[in-house]
């Protein structure tokens, strides 16, 4: 494949929109990890290399930026400005990014798990073509992280096994970053991503639990309120900086509440979508917990 646009579903919901992608379907791999770039300062780049292996798609979940990318012949620009669009670039090509509005968000996803060696970040290097395509990739850092998202039942899940995160804040002159890798920490392996935008005020989502279903929900831009239920007891978590994530065990009945204007709810799940998998009565909801 080439590098290009990628289009993905928009659910248009007069309580906010929704778009969403699973690994080798609506991308064409694997998701083994994913970062997002944020407050990313007036005249600023990021980016600047290429990889000898690694497949990314770029998305603009907030605001807009610039993709420039060259594959050794030739050099494109793809502007992204809409949260259902994205750019995927296959390895072997430099890129960087540019121009970004204020409060742009980049959210970038990615084939493999960090290794140095991948990167390619000397440009006459690139134009030299001297890929060095022996250096397999190394799953290094992969630390799974035991106490957090063990195999917990639906049935007898509670609140007090959903927990606040707070994760690496790669802080940069240029812009800041947040990272999560499959099974490093990330207690599981990134199936599904879907992010809430476009959100009117006053309007709530959710409204549902999940049978087996683990998730991460970040806070990506803006703020907003999640309301947890076991049956038996509540809490309200506040999610407002980028670089916390809730953890969300199968089993717990959630509202998400109270946007603030342009909030962006990030989610990653565990599992690739099943209509079966979800609760969404709270009466069938009292029924699996016997309460």
């Amino acid at each position: 494949m080439q590098a290009q646009i990628i289009q993905f579903p928009k659910i248009v919901d007069e309580r906010g929109n929704l778009s969403f992608f699973e690994g080798c379907n609506h991308i064409p791999f694997e998701i083994k990890r994913c970062y997002w770039i944020y407050d990313v300062p007036g005249g600023e780049k990021r980016g600047e290399y290429a990889f000898n292996q690694q497949e990314q798609v770029i998305i603009a979940l907030s605001g807009s930026f610039d993709v420039v990318v060259d594959n050794g012949e030739e050099t494109q620009t793809f502007s992204l400005n809409r949260s259902y669009y994205g750019v995927y670039l296959p390895a072997k090509h430099w890129r960087y990014l540019h121009n970004f509005s204020t409060n742009a968000v980049a959210l970038i996803l990615c084939s493999t798990h960090y290794d140095a060696n991948d990167y390619i970040r000397d440009i006459s290097h690139f134009k030299e073509k001297t890929f060095n395509l022996s250096n397999g990739i190394q799953n290094t850092n992969i630390v799974e992280q035991k106490n957090i998202d063990a195999n917990i039942s639906g049935e007898i899940s509670t609140i007090n096994q959903c927990q606040l995160v707070y994760l690496d804040k790669n802080h940069r002159v240029k812009g800041n970053m947040t990272v999560l890798e499959s099974y490093g920490n990330l207690p599981f392996g990134i199936q599904r991503i879907y992010y809430l935008y476009d959100i009117p005020g006053g309007e709530e989502r959710g409204g549902h639990a999940h049978k087996d279903l683990k998730q991460w929900i970040i806070a990506v831009s803006g703020s907003f309120d999640v309301e947890l239920d076991d049956g038996n007891y509540k809490k309200t978590v506040t999610l407002n900086r980028p670089y916390q994530a809730l953890t969300i065990v199968p089993g717990i009945w959630r509202e998400l509440k109270n946007f603030s204007s342009g909030a962006i709810c990030l989610v990653i799940a565990s599992h690739r979508y099943s209509e079966d998998d979800y609760i969404r009565h709270y009466t069938d909801f009292k029924i699996l917990k016997k309460r």
